[in-house]
Parts: structure tokens; C-alpha cells; sequence
């Protein structure tokens, strides 16, 4: 007999329950996976090899010779990418290493958030951040989007309301280039709104720039980070959408004293070395090259995904075609229930993202999801929408037409 631990959890843990992993389904749509013969395993396989034996024994000590912070090079590395690819100008010593962009969101989180305390955010947004704020007990407080991403005067108008009930968000979260889900890229002029507002209240910005590499022009606007003068912008970005998400390797970007505070909260004892040391040997004369071979293969992805949509589900299925990232945010009639979508394709071996799910107004966004084309192959991207409209149309008599045929 089994002890019986149930008794003994604590109230986070008995809330939730996963299940052992049996494999990703035939249609895989969701997750922030990429396209695995993209991962350059030989070049990193070659980096390994030669910093291994060059700097290896340093991995006898936690931090090697780089400190809490992370591997020297890496965070050098960083900033000369972050100085050419985004405008900002950061200290080595303003970069802190961490196990993906998920502990950098945490490690702000804990420095900054109480129980109470309210956050701004676009209304659709990655389901991770919003509920990794409830979890702490904090209010994510939307704010409506259209085709430039955050609305400035809904975000004025949030920040008026709350100014007149005596309270002052903690910080405004927002994915400006390549938003998740929605993949909208917010002008400059709007970039320096938000920043002008945020300085008029009094209020930090948090700017998550994880998609930001996968532009398809190959252009995108100056961070927010780089516009900012007052060093009232935290920055984090990651490498897991251009290199490999199993390498865990993200980054965060914080002014002095606040990095002081962050630090001790980073009880890991260090990210990974093998993979800093090997990603800081693989990125100097690779990484532009490696991203630029990226774009035209996810845009295929992406009109192929467009195309099928186009195909089977017709009218019904509305969006704005990708302009980067890996992501498809897809409103359908509003009686379709992508929940209930959900369970009946996962029965079938087809995974989306319910729109509920990455929403704070969950209960607005039910007829909405989210489809990644990112890791998939196109054949398979292809296959699975059509079977994906089939299953819609089972359930819920949409859509009416594919490939211009009615549906009976």
C-alpha cells in the first residue's frame, strides 16, 4: 500500500494535479515549441566541445567566475545583441541569466508584487503571466488592444480610475512586439505614449520582448527599454523561440538598486552553465544568421496556416495574418465555445489553446483560440485544420462551407 500523501499537501498543490507525460498529439498546436530541425544541434554540439575543454574546470565552483548573475561572456554577449537588434545600451552588470523568461517573470513578480496589488496588462495575453499574478493574489487589470497592440486610452483611462480610487498599479506588463496571442507590434509613437503616461502616474513598465527576434521583415521598433531615460523599464527576453526552448536560457534586464533586490530572490543556485557557456560560444557570428534563415520558414508556416483556415473554415474563422512570432490568435462565430472545441479535437489528437484560457475577460473570449504554427510541419498544419473544421462543424454546425463545398 501506497502512503497517502493527500492529507499532507498544501492548499497550491491539492488545487492542481498533472499527469504523467504519454507524448505530444498527431496535431500539435499549442506551446511555445519551435521547428526542431531548426535548432542548430551541430553548431552548438561544436560549441560545447570547444568551450568545455577551454573553460570546463570552471564548473567546479557555483557561478564559475561570472557570480550570481550568470556566465560573463553570456551577459556580455547579450548586451552587444540587445545594443544592435533592440537599441538598448545595458550593463553586463544590469543582465541577470535565468532558466527561461518564466523565472524572470517570477523574480519580478516576488521583488514587486504583494497580495492586493493590481498590474495592467493586455486584455489577451499569455495565460502563464496571468496566472502566475493570481496565484500571488494580484488583480491583472486589462486593457483592451487593437491592431497596434495596447490601446493608450484605455490605458490612460485604467490609470485614471485607479488614481481616483486612491490606488496605483504596480506595474504595467506588456508584450509590444509580436503580442501573444494576438501577434499585433505597437508603433514607436505608442511605445513613447506609454512611457509618458507610465512617467504621468508614476508607474514602472515591465516589457516581456520574448517574440521580438521573429519579425518577419526582419524590422521591428526600439524597445520600450530603449526609449526610456529614467530607468523605469524592466526588460526580459529569451532564447527559447530562436535557438531552443530546452535550453531554459533567458535573460533579465534591470537597473541597479532594483537588481540588487532581485538577486537574492534567485535561490537556484545558478542557471545551467554548460548551456550558458555553450550558447555565449555559439551566438557571436551565428545569431543573425541563424535568425534570418528563421523568418521566411515560419512566414511559409504562417500562410500556410492561413490557407488552410481560408480553405475550411471560410468566413467563419477571422484574424489578421502574422506579421512573426509562431502564433495564430483566430475569433470564430461567437457560438462556438472553444473549451468545449477543445476537449472534442483532443479527443481526435488535435491540441489548441481555448481563448478563455489566454484572456484575462476569459468569459469575452470563449469563441476565440489560439493556434501555433510553430513547431508543426506544414503537411501537418494542413491535415489538422481540416480535421480541426470538421470536429467545429460536428459540434457546433460551423463552419457551413469548406473549400467553397456545403457542409451537410
Amino acid at each position: 500500500m501506497s502512503f497517502a500523501f493527500d492529507s499532507f499537501l498544501s492548499e497550491p498543490a491539492r488545487a492542481r494535479s498533472g499527469q504523467p507525460f504519454t507524448g505530444l498529439p498527431p496535431y500539435h498546436f499549442v506551446g511555445g515549441n519551435i521547428d526542431e530541425p531548426t535548432v542548430p544541434a551541430d553548431a552548438l554540439a561544436e560549441a560545447v566541445a570547444r568551450v568545455i575543454r577551454e573553460e570546463g574546470h570552471s564548473m567546479g565552483k557555483y557561478g564559475m567566475d561570472g557570480g550570481p548573475q550568470g556566465y560573463l561572456p553570456l551577459r556580455e554577449e547579450i548586451c552587444t545583441i540587445l545594443e544592435r537588434r533592440t537599441g538598448i545600451t545595458a550593463r553586463r552588470d544590469e543582465v541577470l541569466i535565468t532558466s527561461g523568461s518564466l523565472q524572470a517573470m517570477d523574480l519580478v513578480n516576488r521583488a514587486l508584487l504583494d497580495a492586493g496589488d493590481v498590474v495592467l496588462l493586455e486584455d489577451a495575453n499569455y495565460m502563464g503571466a496571468i496566472a502566475k499574478l493570481r496565484a500571488l493574489g494580484v488583480t491583472p487589470h486589462p486593457i483592451a488592444l487593437d491592431g497596434e497592440g495596447m490601446r493608450m486610452d484605455a490605458l490612460e483611462e485604467a490609470l485614471e480610475t485607479l488614481a481616483r480610487e486612491g490606488r496605483k498599479p504596480k506595474f504595467i506588463y506588456t508584450i509590444p512586439t509580436i503580442q501573444n496571442p494576438t501577434g499585433t507590434i505597437m508603433p514607436e509613437a505608442r511605445r513613447r505614449e506609454m512611457l509618458a503616461l507610465a512617467r504621468k502616474f508614476d508607474v514602472p513598465i515591465f516589457e516581456d520582448d520574448c517574440y521580438a527576434d521573429l519579425v518577419f521583415s526582419g524590422e521591428r521598433p526600439p524597445a520600450i527599454h530603449a526609449l526610456d531615460d529614467e530607468d523605469r523599464v524592466i526588460y526580459c527576453g529569451t532564447f527559447s523561440k530562436t535557438i531552443a526552448p530546452a535550453l531554459r536560457l533567458g535573460y533579465l534586464v534591470a537597473p541597479w538598486p532594483l537588481m540588487g533586490h532581485i538577486l537574492p530572490l534567485k535561490t537556484d543556485a545558478g542557471t545551467g552553465a554548460l548551456a550558458q557557456m555553450a550558447l555565449a560560444e555559439y551566438l557571436p557570428g551565428h545569431y543573425e544568421t541563424h535568425v534570418a534563415t528563421l523568418l521566411p520558414m515560419l512566414r511559409d508556416k504562417a500562410d500556410a496556416l492561413c490557407d488552410a483556415l481560408d480553405e475550411h473554415f471560410g468566413a467563419a474563422a477571422q484574424y489578421d495574418r502574422p506579421a512573426g512570432g509562431i502564433y495564430l490568435w483566430v475569433t470564430l462565430p461567437d457560438a462556438v465555445d472553444t473549451d468545449r472545441l477543445f476537449q472534442a479535437a483532443l479527443e481526435q489528437g488535435i491540441e489548441i489553446n481555448p481563448g478563455a484560457e489566454w484572456s484575462v475577460n476569459s468569459s469575452e473570449n470563449r469563441h476565440r483560440m489560439r493556434i501555433c504554427f510553430g513547431h508543426p510541419p506544414i503537411p501537418v498544419i494542413r491535415e489538422g485544420i481540416a480535421r480541426l473544421a470538421e470536429i467545429c462543424h460536428a459540434e457546433f454546425g460551423v463552419p457551413l462551407r469548406s473549400g467553397n463545398i456545403a457542409r451537410d
